[in-house]
């Protein structure tokens, strides 16, 4: 008898558990997903400082202020047509306009929600879906009400977006970038063109998950377009974003670590 209660107490509580695993996917007053909250990648990454490659070495250092993601993000870069390869090789870990607290025009882990960081928010809104990053705080405002791009919005780091429901599926449109931040941090050479666009595909697949895939064109620079690998972002157990502002004090140090990198550049 005490074998089977503990047997139906094990399985009340795994049953219990599968269910809060997969809670639905909320919902606003209109029908959509609704994609608000804050999101990361699951867990804190990696701290380390930034220390430079061994004497005459080419192996990579973490990157700035933390660790390397937990997957390699090259892909953007292996699509550089020549003219591209040969600037890329001009180029290096100083040259990273995020040690000038510059924004990414795409994001460090793959996913524009995080920016320079590995946090994000989402507010939605019948109108808008705002979009927030933590670390090096930047924001988007992105309309879903079937406007087209702005015609008044000067060319910028974030670039320009608007965004459609595909079904359960948010696609977000985003063009008029600048030309003078990298698509990523982290002292990974990956410049672009004005030319650049970037459609993303966000969908909350229950309370706790979202995915997020990405297709990207370049024509000025690239060969073909990088489909970025999907990115699972999960719900953070935290429901507000801190401001981590970069102020260029903290990167002085990290500029002049950089510039020290050995990478058997001549």
């Amino acid at each position: 008898m005490m074998r089977k209660t503990l047997l139906l107490a094990a399985l009340a509580v795994l049953t219990a558990s599968i269910a809060v695993a997969q809670e639905p996917t909320p919902r606003t007053a209109d029908g959509h997903p609704d994609l608000s909250g804050v999101w990361w990648p699951g867990s804190d990454l990696r701290v380390p400082p930034l220390n430079p490659a061994p004497a005459g070495g080419s192996g990579r250092a973490g990157g700035p202020g933390r660790g390397g993601p937990p997957q390699r993000r090259a892909a953007f870069a292996d699509n550089y047509n020549d003219a591209a390869k040969a600037k890329a090789a001009t180029l290096s870990h100083k040259d990273d306009p995020t040690l000038r607290c510059q924004s990414t025009s795409f994001g460090t882990l793959r996913v524009s929600l995080y920016n320079t960081g590995f946090v994000g928010q989402i507010i939605q809104t019948p109108k808008f879906i705002v979009m927030l990053s933590e670390t090096n705080p930047t924001f988007k405002i992105v309309p879903t009400d079937g406007r087209p791009h702005r015609d008044d919005q000067p060319p910028a780091s974030r670039g320009d977006s608007i965004a459609r429901w595909d079904g359960d599926t948010l696609v977000v449109d985003t063009t008029n970038f600048s030309d003078s931040s990298w698509m990523h941090a982290e002292g990974e050479v990956s410049f672009h063109s004005d030319a650049l666009h970037v459609v993303e595909r966000y969908r909350r697949i229950n309370k706790d998950t979202m995915e997020v895939e990405a297709t990207i064109e370049d024509p000025k620079v690239l060969t073909a377009s990088w489909a970025v690998q999907k990115q699972t972002l999960r719900l953070a157990p935290f429901d507000q974003i801190l401001a981590l502002d970069c102020s260029g004090v903290e990167s002085a140090a990290l500029m002049e670590a950089a510039s020290k990198l050995n990478y058997g550049k001549k």
